[in-house]
């Protein structure tokens, strides 16, 4: 089965201006910078810049992997037993935040669901990866974006072979349209096969670098333009 692989990067409003010195594999490609007097906190399952003056981490880093797929285990909140338990939170001082003038939730930085398949899933409720959010944001666009680097990670799904085909072969995970003028102006959508009938092809939108890195034969020379896109009714 093949998969893609994303790296994440979450942060927090509040976090100054970072620049990239550590590496980890949990982002190969540099880490942001550890701010003076924070703690940096490598866990099994994502990487992490807790600051002690705001209780919180500045940044959390982490790969987006199937492999640890799987369906929530639960939430069970404790402190990161790599900090001193007065650099984060306590589990208590959540107590009332979703009803009070905040209406926050306890939110994940490295989301629960993105690692329920891996035996170090405990680590994600730790209250060093979890800030107050505002439960319409945590519940609404923060939750689908997270879903929507899932579903991308898994674009490349292995699909059922037919049933009474006589020939060795695999069925497309999914599919790409480019359409494109003659002046080389393009839009292009990708839909995986288990895309919905009421979904609205609009919001199937992709680049073509993110077609690119999907396929293994190159595309024409073109470039995306919201012209074609206007002429088919998106906007």
């Amino acid at each position: 089965m093949k998969h893609l692989r994303y790296l994440v990067l979450a942060f927090s409003v509040s976090a100054p201006q970072l620049h990239a010195d550590v590496l980890s594999v949990h982002c190969p490609n540099g880490c942001p910078e550890n701010p003076a007097n924070n703690d940096l906190v490598f866990a099994h399952l994502y990487a992490l810049s807790n600051n002690p003056e705001t209780k919180f981490a500045d940044w959390v880093a982490y790969e987006v992997n199937p492999t640890n797929f799987g369906a929530t285990p639960g939430r069970v909140w404790i402190n990161d037993p790599l900090l001193d338990s007065d650099s984060t939170l306590e589990k208590a001082d959540y107590k009332g935040a979703n009803k009070s003038l905040l209406q926050a939730d306890r939110g994940h930085q490295a989301p629960l669901a993105s690692f329920a398949g891996s035996r170090y899933w405990s680590e994600l409720n730790y209250l060093s990866n979890i800030t107050p959010q505002h439960k319409d944001l945590n519940q609404g666009p923060w939750k689908n974006l997270e879903e929507a680097v899932r579903k991308a990670a898994t674009f490349n799904n292995e699909m059922p072979d037919l049933p009474d085909a006589d020939e060795s072969h695999q069925v497309p995970a999914g599919y790409f349209k480019m359409i494109y003028d003659l002046a080389g102006n393009s839009s292009s959508f990708v839909m995986s096969q288990n895309t919905q009938r009421k979904a609205n092809f609009c919001d199937k939108r992709a680049s073509i670098d993110q077609m690119q890195a999907q396929l293994k034969f190159s595309l024409p020379s073109l470039k995306d333009n919201d012209v074609i896109v206007k002429r088919l009714g998106c906007f």
